[in-house]
């Protein structure tokens, strides 16, 4: 399995990444519980070794899942959450509403320290690998959110610090203020945005870059047809990057990166988590499961180095096939 280390921390984990939104539920038509404690150990013992999740996901549902997955193994994973979206104060601003109670991005000093306490109770665990905050605040002043996580960092409580969703501005801001070990942001074949803006500075500063939806929600998993429907909260149902003309373009896709696929033994998804660890400035690849044969098949793909011409095949097939894509 391919390694990493997290920045400057010294924290090292597994290039992919097993991300639990999906089983918190919130926004994927609810969750599964034994499959999702399943999945999450299924990835470990497939070498997966960074896990992410975050209070947000479920209100507390993801990390108390993650939290049930890992007794007596969380020596054996580097253990991710968030902060920063948060239902018991209504400080910052108001960002939406779950469970129908209201949900603000708040990133003060007081809210920071509840926060890390409650996630450490619901995941079973005396410390964070690595501390995110999940969205910023425009109300709070960067210096007073980083320096309140790297009070937590000589505590003890945390090992390393990020920021996710967030600007230029915000990133040269966290710099400034003390640096961070790494950001995590959206990147996936169909949605390569930071190339141009955060990658580079990410780069130059030794801050390492953890993608989610690498797999677009499953649409770049090619197995995602025409007649699938998307029920109840599932975020994909009314979203127009699931249009019925998009997934015709990634079954193209797919069938014009098969011989790659075939030449590695790999899925078309193992054969995107690759690409996407190795674009340049992309550190881990996060990649959700709900079952222990996703989480094994996604693990499988960070044992697989692609060429330099099979990386060319796959680039001219995206810009052939996913120019204009919908949403």
């Amino acid at each position: 399995m391919l390694t990493r280390e997290i920045g400057k921390s010294g924290v090292k984990a597994s290039g992919v990444g097993l991300g639990t939104w999906a089983i918190g539920g919130w926004m994927w038509g609810g969750t599964d519980e034994d499959a999702s404690v399943a999945a999450i150990q299924a990835s470990i013992d497939a070498g997966i070794t960074l896990v992410d999740t975050a209070p947000a996901y479920g209100m507390g549902r993801s990390e108390e899942i993650v939290g049930k997955a890992l007794k007596g193994r969380r020596d054996q994973v580097v253990l991710v959450s968030k902060c920063g979206l948060v239902w018991h104060s209504q400080k910052g601003n108001h960002f939406f509403d779950q469970q129908d109670k209201p949900v603000h991005r708040y990133l003060g000093k007081d809210s920071i320290i509840y926060e890390v306490e409650q996630s450490l109770k619901r995941l079973g665990t005396d410390h964070l690998d690595v501390f995110i905050t999940h969205w910023q605040d425009p109300t709070t002043p960067i210096d007073e959110t980083l320096e309140a996580m790297l009070a937590l960092k000589s505590q003890g409580k945390i090992r390393a610090t990020g920021a996710s969703n967030l600007s230029v501005e915000d990133l040269n801001a966290y710099i400034a203020a003390g640096q961070i070990d790494c950001i995590q942001e959206q990147f996936s074949m169909v949605h390569r945005v930071i190339e141009a803006d955060l990658l580079p500075i990410c780069q130059s500063n030794g801050i390492s870059v953890l993608s989610y939806s690498s797999l677009a929600l499953g649409l770049l998993t090619g197995k995602i047809g025409p007649d699938r429907t998307f029920e109840g909260d599932d975020l994909r149902k009314d979203n127009p990057l699931f249009s019925l003309a998009n997934r015709q373009k990634i079954t193209a896709l797919m069938d014009a990166i098969a011989p790659i696929c075939a030449a590695h033994n790999a899925s078309s998804a193992q054969i995107i988590i690759a690409w996407t660890l190795q674009q340049p400035g992309i550190t881990f690849s996060l990649c959700g499961a709900r079952n222990p044969e996703q989480a094994i098949e996604n693990a499988d793909a960070g044992r697989i180095t692609l060429s330099q011409d099979d990386i060319a095949q796959i680039n001219t097939a995206a810009a052939n096939h996913l120019t204009n894509l919908d949403g």
